[in-house]
């Protein structure tokens, strides 16, 4: 870890932790990586980048409106409020601290802890198995049909040049491991939850893999594997991973925020929109009806998805 001294207490326990979340991802991925990822159909448009052949190269996709239309964490807790990990009385407090930290627009670290703990007890005494057995029939219910077919056409060009492919995402690691298999991708960096002996504390190990955190976890898995970040690609929709955008050598802005898509104007990043009409001007959680939609704003609390608008 590099010296933090020149910081200030908080600011050295924030930087620390999302080293901490950083590395804690990259070893997570690396132990359940696909090492025999077989290619399947690319979709939609071709890109000019990657170069084939190049095994100093990798790329890294954020997962929620870049890959995935809506946010993955959205469709975890349908799945988890379907098999009753909370109850109807629980839906409330979460509904209200997802729409406080959304509609205030800036996050309090007392709030956020009280999100935190709310959402961790959630899986806490759980099996780890358990929940990746459920993350694979959620896929099947709620997220297959969501993937953006341009999107997956320019992570099939890295797989059909020879480079790995990772998922990049504040959702449970777990989740986002099932995500990447699916779609035959490399492996999954995402927020990862201390277990003891297969069971879920209730704790996190650092920090959600958000915004520095997931910068983190790029330049640890990079150094594991030998990568060259100049020769890298890192594909995102939001201005909140602009720190692991700007790690790579090719960076993409892919149906991006506000903020993203005046940032990548102004650096002459590349740009994909796939979205249409006014769809294109506001990324976030997709509106759905009664309990989905609050159990979205629970799914959010889940992982402690921190994108903001």
């Amino acid at each position: 870890m590099a010296a933090l001294g020149w910081l200030t207490p908080r600011r050295r326990s924030a930087t620390a932790r999302s080293v901490l979340a950083g590395e804690a991802a990259a070893e997570a991925a690396r132990k359940t990586q696909d090492t025999s990822v077989a290619a399947v159909g690319a979709v939609g448009e071709e890109p000019e980048f990657p170069v084939r052949g190049d095994e100093k190269a990798a790329a890294f996709f954020d997962l929620d409106n870049t890959v995935m239309q809506g946010a993955a964490l959205f469709h975890y807790g349908r799945g988890l409020y379907k098999r009753k990990f909370f109850e109807t009385r629980d839906l409330a407090k979460f509904a209200w601290q997802q729409a406080w930290f959304r509609l205030a627009g800036f996050e309090d670290p007392d709030h956020m802890q009280d999100v935190r703990e709310s959402a961790l007890s959630i899986v806490k005494g759980h099996r780890v198995a358990e929940l990746q057995s459920i993350g694979e029939e959620i896929y099947d219910e709620y997220m297959a049909e969501r993937i953006w077919p341009g999107t997956r056409a320019l992570a099939q060009a890295h797989l059909d040049a020879g480079q790995k492919v990772w998922l990049v995402t504040a959702a449970p690691v777990e989740i986002a491991q099932v995500i990447a298999r699916r779609l035959g991708l490399t492996g999954a960096l995402g927020t990862v939850a201390e277990s003891v002996n297969g069971v879920y504390t209730g704790k996190l190990v650092g920090e959600p893999l958000h915004g520095p955190a997931k910068a983190e976890a790029v330049r640890a898995l990079a150094a594991a594997e030998g990568l060259d970040l100049a020769r890298c690609a890192a594909y995102s929709d939001s201005h909140n991973d602009i720190p692991m955008l700007s790690l790579v050598g090719h960076p993409y802005a892919i149906n991006p925020d506000s903020k993203l898509r005046k940032y990548a104007r102004e650096k002459d990043w590349r740009l994909r929109d796939y979205r249409t009409g006014r769809k294109a001007a506001k990324v976030g959680i997709p509106a759905a009806a009664g309990v989905g939609a609050v159990a979205g704003g629970t799914a959010a609390a889940i992982a402690l998805h921190r994108r903001r608008r």
